[in-house]
C-alpha cells in the first residue's frame, strides 16, 4: 500500500508492505498526484517497507528524477539495508538525501 500526506513545503509517501511488480498499476497514478501536489521535498517513507524490487525501484527513481527537474529533494527515511542496496546496484543512491538521523516509530514488518 501506498500513503500520501503532505504539508505545505513537502510530499510524504509512506510505502506500507510491499512495494514491487504487484504493486505497478497504483505508480501512474501515484506519480501524476505527487507531480500535481509540486512540494519542493519528497518524503519516501520506507519504515513499514516489507520488499521492493527492480520495479519499485524504478518508481522511486523515477520520482527522485521528477523532483530534482523540478528543483526538489527527495528525500529516503526508514530504509532497510537491502532496499539501499537495491537502489546503490540500480547507480541511483546519489539522486536521493537519506535521512539518518530518523528513527521509525513501528519496528518494520516481518518479511
Amino acid at each position: 500500500m501506498i500513503e500520501i500526506t503532505t504539508s505545505a513545503s513537502s510530499v510524504t509517501l509512506a510505502i506500507v508492505g510491499d512495494l514491487d511488480l504487484a504493486e505497478r498499476d497504483q505508480f501512474p497514478q501515484m506519480a501524476a498526484k505527487i507531480n500535481q501536489l509540486c512540494r519542493p521535498r519528497l518524503v519516501i517513507d520506507m519504515c513499514q517497507a516489507v520488499f521492493m524490487d527492480s520495479a519499485g525501484a524504478g518508481f522511486l527513481i523515477s520520482l527522485a528524477g521528477a523532483a530534482a527537474k523540478h528543483g526538489g529533494t527527495a528525500v529516503l527515511r526508514g530504509i532497510g539495508p537491502r532496499d539501499e542496496f537495491v537502489l546503490e546496484v540500480c547507480g541511483a543512491l546519489e539522486m536521493f538525501r537519506i535521512d539518518r538521523d530518523h528513527t521509525c516509530e513501528l519496528s518494520r514488518p516481518s518479511a
